[in-house]
């Protein structure tokens, strides 16, 4: 049986059927899918048979496999790639933890995974293995065709500017009692605002809830600009969203697409997600723990900086 494609927008996002991803597969499947993959930015996987090994196995035909942040040295899972994005506890209990449920808030603003690394994120695939009784829905908006909309001039303003990114300016945004002296003491990366999405030769908007300042604006022109661009990508006619049943999976570029997690009724219903990270491959080098490096588990708090090869930034930008 062929490979089915089925687009949900014209440029954007497609469910895709017809073939066995549990299971091995040929270079010729793999190369097909990895196209239909840098075509569309998202897909979407129903029923995939996937467990938490052949995940894993499936998620290597993309590239290098990031190891999740390991807390108190230990993992939720046998395998270490993969990242817990569930509200529930190693032994299955819904997490009520106000300042655990406070820094996952910053999931619900668009935003690009890891684009506060220095080594960024390509792919990130997230299967289902409880939903909520709607779903509990991941949005996505396509960062490609908002940029190719963009008027010329806002293109060439855009053209050669840098940004700052930080994890723990997204967790400021969401709520959590970060100062702005506290943020700027702590790892950020620097990516271009724009850049070429190689897998589909076209350019995209590299933006989102961990984008902090543009270098060479002042502070309070940079964000708004950074506020105007999310605002602009994530129009309707950008966005897409995916509604989950156990087995499920979508597939994201990080750079080619935001995303953010939809609301549900987090304190009632369980929802376990688990996503691989496939690392940019044109990022460079970086240790295999790097996200240990970065975060540690603090006990009540989110996650706190640990040195980390991410880039100092200057305290002006």
């Amino acid at each position: 049986m062929p490979i089915k494609v089925e687009p949900i927008l014209p440029r954007f996002g497609a469910e895709v059927s017809g073939v066995d991803i549990s299971k091995p597969l040929d270079e010729a499947t793999r190369r097909q899918i990895i196209d239909i993959q840098h075509e569309w930015g998202v897909t979407v996987w129903r029923n995939t048979h996937l467990d938490n090994a052949s995940h894993v196995a499936f998620s290597r035909i993309f590239g290098h496999v990031e190891l999740a942040p390991a807390r108190n040295g230990q993992y939720r899972f046998e395998q270490p790639e993969l990242f817990d994005a569930s509200n529930i506890d190693r032994s299955g209990v819904i997490v009520d933890n106000a300042s655990i449920r406070l820094a996952a808030k910053g999931n619900r603003l668009w935003h690009s995974d890891s684009s506060f690394m220095k080594v960024r994120a390509a792919e990130a695939l997230l299967l289902c293995h409880e939903a909520p009784p709607h779903g509990g829905p991941t949005w996505f908006a396509d960062t490609r065709s908002a940029y190719e909309d963009l008027p010329q001039t806002m293109k060439d303003r855009l053209e050669g500017l840098q940004a700052v990114h930080s994890y723990f300016w997204s967790r400021r945004r969401a709520g959590y009692p970060y100062t702005e002296e506290e943020v700027d003491a702590m790892p950020a990366a620097v990516h271009p605002v724009v850049h070429v999405h190689k897998g589909s030769g076209r350019k995209a908007l590299f933006i989102g809830a961990h984008t902090r300042d543009i270098i060479g604006m002042q502070r309070e022109d940079g964000r708004k600009l950074i506020d105007e661009l999310i605002a602009w990508c994530t129009q309707p006619q950008y966005v897409i969203s995916v509604h989950y049943k156990p087995g499920d999976m979508s597939i994201w570029d990080n750079l080619c697409s935001l995303h953010r997690g939809g609301e549900y009724e987090d304190t009632r219903y369980r929802r376990d997600m688990r996503r691989t990270t496939v690392r940019d491959p044109d990022a460079g080098e970086a240790s295999s723990d790097h996200y240990t490096r970065l975060f540690t588990d603090a006990g009540d708090t989110p996650f706190a900086p640990r040195d980390s090869t991410l880039e100092r930034i200057p305290e002006k930008v």
